[in-house]
C-alpha cells in the first residue's frame, strides 16, 4: 500500500500528542443539523433582506456573550439556516462597530465574517457551524468594546440627500475624490438602490487599495464583504456598502487627502505613470519562474514605486502578470517569515484582497493599478514591520526540503513542529509536497487546526487567505507559498480555544 497520504485516511487517523483531528473531533456538534457544502453557497430563493432578518439581529445584539452561543444553537436547532445566521451576524457587526479610528481592532468583527465563511465552507459538513459560532462570539466582544469607546450605531441615512439614478454615480465619484463622507453616504444608499451590483463594486474598486492607511483593511473589506453578499444575497448591500465607504474614508487625525500630499497616498498617484508601459496584450505575457527572484530582491530593499517600476518593466517585457502575482504573494510570506506577527501576516490577507478584486474588476486599467499597487504595499508592509523590530536575514531560499516520506505522519510531525521550531515545519512542508504529499491533507490539516485553536480574528482571517492563495501561486513557487503560510499558522502545541468547551456545553 502506498504511504502517500489522503484526506480520508488522515482524517480518520488519531493525531499524535492525544489531539485528535479526524471527522468526529467536534462531535457535540451533531446535534446540530450538517451544513452541506451546498446549502453554504449562495441560494437567493433562502434569505432575503425584509422584515424577517430584523428579529434574529436583534436576538445577536441583545443577547449576553456568555448566553448567545446556546441561545443560537437552540435556533438553529428549531429551523434558522445558515444563510440567515450568516446574514444576521454581517448585519449586526456593521449596526454596532465602526471602521473607525481605523479599518482594524474592533472592527475585526465584521471582516472576519467572510473568512470564517470560507473556513465553514472548506471544512467537513459535521464542523461548519464552529466557524460561525466563534464569529458570533467575537462579534460579541468588539460590540461591548464599542459600546464603551463610543457607543456609536449606524444610523438611518439621510434620505433627503440620496440621489436619484441620474445623479448617483457622478456624486460618489466626486464625494469619494473629494473624501466627502456626508456626501458618500447618501450617494452609496442611491447606487446600491438603482445601479446593477457589478456597477457597484467596480466604482468600490476604484478606492480600496488607493491608500495603505489601516494596513490594508480597506482592501480586506471590500473583498470580504462583497463576498459575503454574494452568499446572503444583494438585499443586504446597503448597509454593508454604508459602512465600507465610511471604512474607505477613513483618515483620521490627518488633514484631506484631496488637498494634501501624504505618504499614505503617494503610491497610488505615483504608480499611474506606469500604467502607460504596460502594453495592451500584458495578459497574454509567458510565465517567467525566475521573475518573482528579481521582484523579491525590489521588495526587500527598494521603495514602493521603485518595486513596483519593476513590476512594471516585466510587464512590457511580456512576463506573466501571473508571475508579477507570484513576486507578491511569496515575497509577502518571506516577510512573514522574517518577521512573524501582525505586520507580516497583513501582508498576506491584504494580497489576497487586492488579488480578488483583481480578478473581479473589468477595468483592464484598474486591473494594472492593483498589481502595480500590491507590490508597492509589499515594501510598505516591510518598512512597517522593521519599525516595529529586526528583520531576520532570512530568504525563501533558506527554506530547504527535508527528507520526509508524503504520508500522515510527516503531517502530525509538521504540526507538531509549527508550534516548536517553524523554519523546520517550514522545511517539512517543502519535502513532503516535493516528495509528491497532498496539499489537500495539510490544508484540511491547518484548517482542523483553526478550527480548535483559533482564539483571535487574524487566525481565520490569514488561514482563510492563505490556504485559498496556494492555489493562486504558479507550480512553480506554490509549494514554497505554502511552506511560508507556517509561520502563522496553528499548531498542536497552541493552546486549545475556549470556545470548543462553551458550544460543547452549550448543546449539552
Amino acid at each position: 500500500m502506498s504511504n502517500r497520504a489522503t484526506r480520508r485516511s488522515f482524517l480518520q487517523t488519531s493525531a499524535t500528542g492525544g489531539v485528535a483531528l479526524w471527522a468526529g473531533q467536534f462531535g457535540f456538534l451533531n446535534r446540530l443539523p450538517r451544513v452541506s457544502a451546498a446549502e453554504a453557497q449562495m441560494n437567493p430563493g433562502l434569505v432575503r433582506f425584509d422584515n424577517g432578518i430584523e428579529p434574529l439581529v436583534q436576538v445577536i445584539e441583545t443577547t449576553s456573550r456568555a448566553d448567545l452561543i446556546e441561545v443560537m444553537a437552540r435556533k438553529i436547532q428549531q429551523g434558522t439556516s445558515y444563510q440567515e445566521v450568516l446574514a444576521a451576524l454581517l448585519l449586526a457587526g456593521v449596526r454596532n462597530v465602526q471602521p473607525r479610528p481605523s479599518v482594524g481592532f474592533k472592527f475585526h468583527a465584521v471582516l472576519v465574517v467572510n473568512s470564517c465563511h470560507l473556513a465553514s465552507l472548506a471544512g467537513p459538513d459535521e464542523d461548519r457551524w464552529l466557524p460561525i459560532f466563534w464569529a458570533l462570539d467575537n462579534f460579541k466582544g468588539a460590540q461591548a468594546d464599542e459600546a464603551r469607546q463610543s457607543g456609536w450605531k449606524m444610523a438611518p441615512v439621510d434620505e433627503a440627500k440620496v440621489p436619484d439614478s441620474t445623479k448617483a454615480r457622478a456624486e460618489f465619484v466626486d464625494a469619494m475624490n473629494q473624501w466627502d463622507v456626508e456626501k458618500a453616504d447618501a450617494s452609496i444608499a442611491g447606487l446600491v438602490r438603482t445601479a446593477g451590483a457589478g456597477e457597484v463594486f467596480e466604482l468600490l474598486a476604484q478606492y480600496s487599495a488607493r491608500d495603505f492607511r489601516s494596513i490594508g483593511h480597506k482592501a480586506i473589506f471590500l473583498a470580504n464583504g462583497w463576498r459575503t453578499l454574494q452568499v446572503i444575497g444583494w438585499e443586504f448591500a446597503e448597509p454593508v456598502l454604508r459602512s465600507l465607504t465610511f471604512a474607505l474614508l477613513n483618515h483620521s487625525g490627518e488633514p484631506n487627502p484631496a488637498e494634501s500630499d501624504l505618504d499614505p497616498d503617494r503610491p497610488w498617484r505615483e504608480n499611474e505613470a506606469l500604467i502607460s508601459r504596460i502594453p495592451d496584450n500584458w495578459l497574454d505575457g509567458k510565465l517567467d519562474p525566475s521573475a518573482p527572484q528579481e521582484l523579491f530582491e525590489a521588495q526587500r530593499t527598494a521603495g514602493p514605486h521603485e518595486a513596483a517600476k519593476v513590476a512594471a518593466s516585466q510587464l512590457e517585457q511580456g512576463i506573466s502578470p501571473q508571475s508579477v502575482w507570484d513576486g507578491v504573494f511569496v515575497g509577502a510570506g518571506e516577510l512573514l517569515m522574517r518577521q512573524p506577527g501582525i505586520v507580516g501576516l497583513h501582508g498576506l490577507t491584504t494580497a489576497n484582497a487586492i488579488n480578488y478584486i483583481y480578478h473581479q474588476t473589468a477595468s483592464d486599467e484598474l486591473r494594472k493599478r492593483l498589481l502595480l499597487q500590491a507590490t508597492s504595499f509589499n515594501c510598505l508592509f516591510r518598512d512597517g514591520a522593521r519599525n516595529r523590530g529586526e528583520l531576520k536575514d532570512v530568504h525563501v531560499d533558506n527554506v530547504t526540503a527535508a527528507q520526509v516520506e508524503p504520508n500522515a505522519e510527516t503531517v502530525e510531525r509538521i504540526l507538531n513542529h509549527i508550534s516548536s521550531d517553524r523554519m523546520e515545519a517550514a522545511s517539512e512542508v517543502r519535502g513532503y509536497l516535493q516528495a509528491g504529499g497532498d496539499p489537500g491533507v495539510l490544508t484540511d490539516a491547518a484548517r482542523r487546526m483553526i478550527f480548535l485553536k483559533g482564539r483571535d480574528s487574524h487566525d481565520y482571517k490569514y488561514s482563510s487567505a492563505v490556504l485559498e492563495d496556494y492555489h493562486h501561486v504558479s507550480p512553480a513557487w506554490r509549494d514554497q507559498f505554502m511552506a511560508l503560510s507556517v509561520f502563522n499558522l496553528k499548531g498542536t502545541g497552541d493552546r486549545n480555544s475556549d470556545l470548543i468547551d462553551r458550544t460543547r456545553d452549550a448543546l449539552g
